[in-house]
């Protein structure tokens, strides 16, 4: 494809965000008993900071960003608050790969409440540990969320002369 300098010009508006998941851990690795910690805020509401899968598997969340520094400046500040916030004696796993677990059983499903939103995320993780199970459940990791701005589109289908559907 040849070179559009109009299509080039889109691309200062790519959004991206990340969503990083982690597993709160005793010091000794295993898997933290506790509740998600209410000085972190509601796991159901917060907009950057609450659980996955399980009670003790963390999701922190940055929206979507123009400027990638200002991205890993949220993502930073996130995970430092978040470390300062743990109870005492928990630490943030750095794998993917959880540590040492316990059995499924004797893994918390993540709480979020009574409210319908609240319920229907608890009904969804037990649907997830009925077919995979819950230790398969923990495995934590990272989402890049990366999107074009419209422009970018409009631009590419004007480039290839192809069909597109009004926006």
């Amino acid at each position: 494809m040849k070179l559009n300098h109009d299509l080039v010009g889109t691309l200062g508006g790519i959004r991206r965000g990340i969503e990083k998941e982690t597993l709160r851990t005793t010091k000794r690795g295993t898997l933290a008993q506790t509740p998600h910690p209410k000085s972190l805020g509601a796991a159901l509401t917060h907009p950057f900071i609450t659980t996955d899968f399980a009670e003790a598997q963390l999701e922190l969340i940055t929206p979507a960003f123009t400027d990638k520094l200002k991205m890993f400046e949220l993502l930073a500040s996130l995970h430092h608050f978040v470390a300062t916030e743990l109870p005492q004696g928990e630490t943030l796993w750095a794998g993917s790969l959880p540590p040492v677990l316990p059995n499924d059983d004797d893994i918390t499903i993540a709480q979020y409440g009574t409210s319908n939103a609240a319920q229907m995320k608890m009904k969804y993780r037990r649907g997830l540990a009925n077919r995979y199970g819950k230790r398969m459940q923990t495995i934590s990791g990272i989402h890049y969320n990366f999107s074009f701005p419209e422009v970018f589109w409009q631009q590419l289908h004007a480039h290839e002369n192809s069909e597109h559907a009004a926006v």
